[in-house]
């Protein structure tokens, strides 16, 4: 912990003011716990003197502690994230696998992923509450590159694990389509241009063909699906179109999709980060065009990493995401299943050797890698204690993400990730929508079902 957040911690619970770009209002929070509060920007010093705000916060800030400290270093896994190839049918500018094994890697055998589930069905089980399945997304690399043995899976443990499938699309054929869907599993695809010419920037097969087309006849046959979103990663190329982006999806009625600012772990990546002030400006403004959208036809497009960020201020614990808190998920929430068999704590880290946790179906298993040298040196990456998030007022709904590009484009965990200045943005922009009393309309319908106000002050 910094100096200063130890002198703040003598002095016990004090409330922060930042200001958040709102005509009216401004915020007040206690980083600590998370805790915030909007206020008149005429109120604050009287609040700050030890207003009936602070008075009342004082009482709680023990169990909002408690609470948060829960959500950072408590978890148990619950979701496994499964690489059934290392191979790809694209090449991608900004991907975070090396391009030797997406080019020429190797699958998992069947007998191995069916051995592999087996195990991890064990493993859950032990750790989770009897009756709720874990979650087992097939990801990147190209998971259909290895279709009949992913599908062979999902039939053997249906009654196991709650399956999902983030692919490119470019596999996903009328075939595909009927067998996924009948199983209700989840289906993520990868679109990021509005028209070819901007998706073919960064997003092209090994020979340099376009695959725009074959992504919008696979959102096509996906069309009236619950379970299926859209990713577009923004980078320099896109990002003066990502109002055109929500637009499209709105009119392929996608039910949601992710804004994700790209990931600056590898060299590839970096060369198309866009600037957090562009990254900001340009997301605001989709952001923007998806509400209009809703109040003209009453049909929300969910940003859903936004979303996440909205949900992480309202109600901490009750987030779906888990890259912007620190720790963040990987290791603790989830894991990652590499082609062969190792374990990391996210797949963003497969690239990556010195984060290999183990073998799964060597002695020791998922524990043994859970408590790995290799992922314990991103479990305990915590922004409470180094420099300039220790001293940041919204560090918890930021996480400071993403560990694996901190550690590779900024040279350790102790870093920063690569959009500060465009997180504190966006925790401000959410905070005004709060204050306008917009953030329903950027939610999930019934987003608070099952949670319970524990503070609540007019």
């Amino acid at each position: 912990m910094t100096a200063a957040a130890l002198n703040r911690a003598a002095a016990g619970p004090a409330l922060i003011p930042v200001d958040i770009g709102h005509a009216v209002y401004a915020a007040l929070t206690d980083p600590a716990t998370a805790f915030w509060a909007l206020v008149d920007k005429s109120r604050i010093a009287e609040e700050l003197a030890g207003g009936p705000l602070l008075e009342s916060y004082r009482e709680k800030a023990g169990s909002f502690a408690n609470e948060l400290h829960a959500l950072r270093f408590a978890l148990t896994p619950s979701g496994v994230y499964l690489n059934p190839t290392e191979r790809c049918n694209l090449d991608c500018t900004y991907c975070y696998l090396p391009g030797e094994q997406r080019s020429g890697g190797s699958h998992m055998a069947e007998e191995k992923l069916i051995a592999s589930l087996a195990k991890l069905r064990d493993y859950f089980r032990s750790v989770m509450p009897a009756g709720r399945k874990p979650r087992a997304i097939f990801h990147g690399a190209e998971p259909l590159m290895n279709k009949a043995t992913v599908f062979a899976a999902i039939d053997a443990f249906a009654d196991d694990f709650i399956f999902g499938l983030q692919t490119n699309g470019t596999l996903l054929d009328d075939a595909a389509v009927d067998f996924l869907t009948a199983r209700n599993v989840s289906i993520g695809l990868s679109l990021d241009g509005p028209i070819a010419a901007i998706t073919d920037a960064t997003r092209q097969t090994w020979g340099g063909k376009s695959v725009h087309h074959k992504v919008l006849a696979a959102m096509d046959k996906l069309k009236g699906y619950g379970s299926w979103s859209v990713i577009t990663t923004c980078t320099s190329a896109n990002l003066p179109y990502l109002t055109q982006m929500v637009e499209l999806f709105h009119a392929k009625e996608v039910p949601t999709c992710m804004l994700n600012t790209v990931r600056c772990t590898l060299p590839g990546a970096r060369g198309v980060k866009p600037a957090d002030g562009d990254m900001a400006k340009a997301l605001f403004a989709a952001l923007d065009r998806t509400h209009t959208l809703y109040r003209e036809t009453g049909r929300k497009l969910l940003v859903a990493n936004f979303a996440n960020i909205l949900i992480g201020i309202l109600a901490p614990t009750a987030r779906r995401l888990m890259c912007d808190i620190s720790p963040c998920g990987g290791g603790r929430a989830f894991f990652a299943l590499a082609a062969d068999g190792g374990l990391y704590p996210c797949s963003e880290f497969i690239g990556l050797p010195r984060f290999n946790g183990g073998n799964l179906l060597a002695e020791g298993g998922v524990e043994a890698a859970l408590t790995s040298a290799a992922f314990r040196t991103v479990t305990v990456r915590d922004v409470d204690t180094f420099s300039p998030c220790g001293d940041c007022a919204i560090r918890h709904f930021c996480g400071s993400p993403c560990p694996a590009e901190a550690h590779e484009m900024n040279g350790g965990m102790e870093k920063i990730g690569a959009f500060c200045e465009f997180y504190k943005e966006q925790v401000n922009y959410a905070l005004r929508l709060i204050a306008d009393g917009k953030a329903d309309d950027y939610l999930w319908e019934d987003w608070d079902e099952g949670t319970e106000t524990t503070f609540r002050m007019a």
